[in-house]
């Protein structure tokens, strides 16, 4: 058995000497496990990075067994994301997330796609934090863990939406909330238009995202939240109070 196609390199890990256990994602075949022979040596370990988009190949006997992944180098995210801390944290936890909440050989295109529209532009990081938490909105959506930001949790009521039920996933009006407002999570405006957000929505929407990734996505199959994941949402909390 075997196939071919684009890949996004989530997640690689020493196996033996010099090769790599690596997981990749396509949009055909989902989540995918493999051995990269070399994938820790000195001429591959470049090409074997979390965030590279390569051309991949796996290759098996038979279709349960771990088969050989090979792949050539088609946009290296991984370097290109080097330069900047934000840049690089926000491409290891959307690996990690993904690598993590998605099950194994089965197939999620439009969660391929979005990653990879978020890593062609990893160098851009003035849009990509933002993008990358409308990317985690999209995978709890392809996971069946859609949250609602059409209308407000209490009937009757069309006030700004501001806040979101941690319970429900449903949003909350600005009036409605009351005094139930510290309890919900903030609804960052950029989750409802294309308005700019500025950091402090973006820590508000990364809060909101790993809620539901935490309770769902990652409880439902009793694992906590990637170290990288609260990696980046620690750097940024750490850059807004040094605002």
């Amino acid at each position: 058995m075997e196939w071919q196609d684009p890949a996004i390199i989530l997640d690689v890990a020493p196996y033996g000497e010099g090769d790599a256990l690596a997981t990749v994602l396509t949009a055909a075949f989902g989540a995918w496990r493999g051995l990269a022979k070399g994938g820790f040596s000195r001429a591959r370990a470049a090409v074997w990075q979390p965030g590279n988009l390569i051309a991949a190949r796996w290759v098996a006997r038979l279709p349960e067994q771990l088969g050989t992944l090979t792949g050539e180098l088609v946009h290296p995210a991984a370097a290109l994301a080097m330069a900047d801390p934000q840049a690089l944290a926000v491409l290891k936890a959307a690996c990690a997330v993904a690598a993590g909440a998605l099950p194994e050989r089965e197939p999620h295109p439009a969660c391929f796609a979005g990653l990879a529209r978020l890593l062609a532009g990893i160098s851009i990081t003035d849009t990509t934090l933002s993008a990358f938490v409308l990317w985690e909105l999209d995978l709890l959506r392809e996971l069946g863990f859609g949250l609602d930001f059409s209308t407000s949790a209490i009937a009757g009521d069309n006030d700004r939406l501001a806040f979101v039920s941690p319970r429900t996933g449903r949003a909350v009006s600005l009036s409605a909330a009351g005094d139930w407002a510290g309890r919900l999570l903030k609804l960052p405006g950029f989750l409802l238009d294309e308005t700019e957000p500025d950091l402090s929505e973006c820590l508000d929407g990364l809060k909101l995202t790993g809620h539901f990734l935490a309770r769902d996505a990652f409880g439902a199959r009793h694992l906590p939240l990637p170290p990288a994941r609260e990696r980046l949402y620690n750097l940024i909390a750490d850059r807004l109070s040094e605002l």
